[in-house]
C-alpha cells in the first residue's frame, strides 16, 4: 500500500482535497444557516451592506448571505473549493482564491466574517495578527469583524483515541492530541489500495489572547457570545467564542 504524505502547509493541502469534504459531509448546515440568520438579525446591516466571507470553503454560507439580499465577496485558499463556489456567482456574489493574510480589497467591506474555526492555523502569532490586520485593511472605517472560534477553555480532548469511520467507501481513522499550543487532529485516509495522511492543527487561542490579537490589529471588541444562539460567553461552559469587533479609526 502506497503511503503519501503532504509537503505543503497542512491547511493548503487538506482543505483542497475531496477527502476533507467527504469526512465532514455530516456537518449541520441548518445550524450554520440559523447562526447566520441570528447574526444578521443582531447586526442589522443596511440593505446595501457589503459582506466579506473569509475561508469560505465551497461558498455555501456566502451564497446564503447573498440570498438574504447582501452583496457578498468570499475567498478561500483552496482553488478546488473556489472552482466549485464560482458556479453560484452572480452580479452581487463573487469568489476568489486568496490567503487570509492578504487583503482581498482595500477599504471596501462593511462586514467581514470568519466563521466555524477558520482561524489559528499558523505557528507564529505574528501571522495570526497579520491576518487580522489584512482584514482591517479590507474593511471600511468602523467596519465590523465577526470571528467565530472554538472555546479552548471548555475543550475536552481524549488524547490519541482512534475513531474509525467508513464514508462513501473510504475509511477515515482520526485521533486528537495536544502539541504545545495546538490541538492536533491526525487523519489517515484509506481509499482502495491508497493511503494518505493529513493533519489539522488549530492554535489554542483563549479570550485573553484574542483580546491581545485584536488590539494589535486595530480592532475594538464590542460583544462576545458563547454559542450560535448568541447567548453570553461563559469561559467554563460555552462551546464557542464569537467576537464582534469594530475597526478602530
Amino acid at each position: 500500500m502506497k503511503l503519501s504524505k503532504p509537503e505543503k502547509e497542512w491547511f493548503a493541502q487538506w482543505f483542497d482535497t475531496e477527502y476533507y469534504h467527504i469526512l465532514y459531509k455530516h456537518r449541520d448546515f441548518d445550524e450554520a444557516e440559523k447562526f447566520i440568520k441570528n447574526l444578521v438579525d443582531f447586526l442589522s446591516p443596511a440593505k446595501d451592506a457589503y459582506f466579506l466571507d473569509m475561508a469560505c470553503g465551497k461558498g455555501r454560507h456566502a451564497v446564503f448571505l447573498n440570498k438574504l439580499g447582501y452583496k457578498t465577496d468570499a475567498f478561500d485558499l483552496s482553488p478546488n473549493n473556489i472552482k466549485e463556489a464560482k458556479k453560484f456567482e452572480n452580479d452581487t456574489l463573487h469568489f476568489y482564491v486568496n490567503d487570509i493574510r492578504k487583503p482581498l480589497k482595500v477599504n471596501t467591506y462593511d462586514y467581514a466574517l470568519n466563521l466555524f474555526t477558520s482561524f489559528g492555523y499558523f505557528e507564529d502569532d505574528k501571522e495570526d495578527i497579520k491576518a487580522l490586520k489584512a482584514i482591517a485593511t479590507a474593511l471600511k472605517d468602523k467596519g465590523t469583524l465577526v470571528l467565530d472560534f472554538l472555546n479552548v477553555d471548555n475543550l475536552s480532548i481524549k488524547e490519541n483515541e482512534k475513531i474509525t469511520q467508513e464514508i462513501d467507501g473510504i475509511t477515515f481513522i482520526t485521533s486528537k492530541k495536544t502539541e504545545g499550543s495546538f490541538v492536533v487532529k491526525d487523519i489517515e485516509v484509506i481509499d482502495g489500495n491508497r493511503r494518505f495522511t493529513y493533519q489539522e492543527r488549530v492554535k489554542l487561542i483563549n479570550q485573553d489572547k484574542f483580546n491581545h490579537y485584536f488590539a494589535q490589529a486595530g480592532f475594538k471588541i464590542l460583544h462576545t457570545f458563547g454559542n450560535y444562539n448568541l447567548d453570553a460567553f461563559n469561559p467554563e461552559k460555552s462551546e464557542r467564542i464569537i467576537l464582534v469587533a469594530q475597526k478602530n479609526v
